[in-house]
């Protein structure tokens, strides 16, 4: 079944449907709100709207990946107990012999993701949100973003994902902001140049990673080969690591981006090594590899662990040996942590710890 199509809908005529409103932005040409009730096709009513058009997501349990690929669509939950998750055998066969299914949605599908946001370097899909919705239990991301501009993820619950709960590359201008992400195998939430492979810096062009709840996953929130942009007032405890800005000796270098008022604790869950990383415990806020970061306000407290990147606030050489350069940690509050509040593991130039609280540093005279 297709969802329902309502054009120029009163306040009074939306309520009765729902209790959900849909205004008409002032001047604006006609846009439509598509209703998805429960048993209907998301992605049906993702593929029918237009720029300005509204994707509204009754309460229930959805079954299936979904693909964005048009510009200005928002598509909206109506709170957590709107629910995205992985296709049953049963459901699978079922799209498969109905047209809400499309190509791009099978890739999305293919890959594990829950939700795709598709564009191209050459063509972004801009302007693009999503909100209000539970994305849960996909084998790889639970929002997958690629070739975006301007994409908007609020308020959305990224939960027992494979590996990312919320992931942007090749992106601009993107913000995430008041999401909760748990229980995800690597990131709750990703921002990099690429996922895999490497590369220069992509300039984001101010993205902004704030408000967002942070726990329980493999990291909290991961930064990778992106500059410009801001990690702020989130909320990162539980976690193996709780805030990576990655780098190596990629030109241009990651970095040139602001960590700031995060709260940091407790990120003492245990994960192994891997091929680039040591093991993971007890990581507040790690650089490694970056240039020209600013790291202040934050309150880190309680993250303890004995691997090289445990420790409140962390500098680190990349797994190429890249050096962190340039970098300043100003006006932060660490304290409780271990094996150091402060370490300078890296030994890169010009690299500035000032005005700090705290009672152990490494090397001694960084407090």
């Amino acid at each position: 079944m297709v969802a329902g199509r309502f054009h120029g809908l009163t306040g009074a005529a939306v309520a009765l449907l729902g209790g959900i409103t849909a205004v008409p932005a002032a001047g604006a040409t006609a846009q439509t709100t598509h209703v998805v009730h429960p048993g209907e096709s998301i992605q049906a009513a993702v593929a029918e709207a237009r720029p300005g058009d509204t994707v509204l997501v009754l309460p229930g349990h959805y079954r299936g990946s979904v693909t964005l690929t048009t510009s200005g669509v928002t598509l909206r939950g109506a709170g957590p107990l709107t629910v995205i998750s992985p296709a049953t055998a049963t459901a699978t066969a079922t799209a498969t012999a109905t047209a809400a299914r499309t190509a791009a949605a099978d890739d999305c599908a293919r890959a594990g993701n829950g939700i795709c946001v598709s564009g191209t370097p050459e063509q972004p899909v801009s302007g693009a949100r999503i909100e209000s919705l539970t994305v849960s239990g996909f084998a790889t991301d639970g929002i997958f973003a690629s070739g975006t501009d301007g994409l908007t993820v609020s308020d959305v619950l990224a939960e027992d994902n494979g590996q990312q709960g919320i992931d942007q590359e090749k992106s601009t201008r993107g913000e995430f902001h008041d999401d909760t992400a748990h229980g995800n195998g690597q990131a709750g939430i990703f921002l990099a140049n690429v996922m895999e492979g490497k590369g220069g810096a992509i300039d984001t062009e101010g993205a902004r990673i704030a408000g967002n709840r942070v726990f329980g996953n493999r990291f909290g929130i991961v930064v990778r080969r992106a500059r410009n942009l801001s990690v702020e007032n989130n909320t990162v405890d539980g976690n193996c690591g709780g805030i990576f800005v990655v780098g190596d000796d990629t030109r241009p270098r990651a970095g040139a981006l602001t960590v700031r008022n995060n709260l940091v604790t407790s990120n003492n869950a245990y994960c192994p090594a891997t091929d680039r990383l040591p093991y993971v415990q007890g990581s507040g806020i790690v650089l490694t590899g970056v240039e020209q970061t600013l790291v202040t306000g934050n309150d880190v407290t309680g993250n303890v662990g004995a691997s090289p990147l445990s420790g409140g606030i962390v500098l680190f050489r990349s797994y190429v040996g890249g050096p962190s350069t340039d970098n300043t940690v100003r006006g932060n509050v660490a304290v409780d942590n271990g094996s150091a509040d402060l370490a300078d593991r890296d030994g890169g130039p010009r690299n500035l710890f000032t005005a700090n609280v705290c009672r152990l540093s490494e090397p001694v005279g960084r407090c």
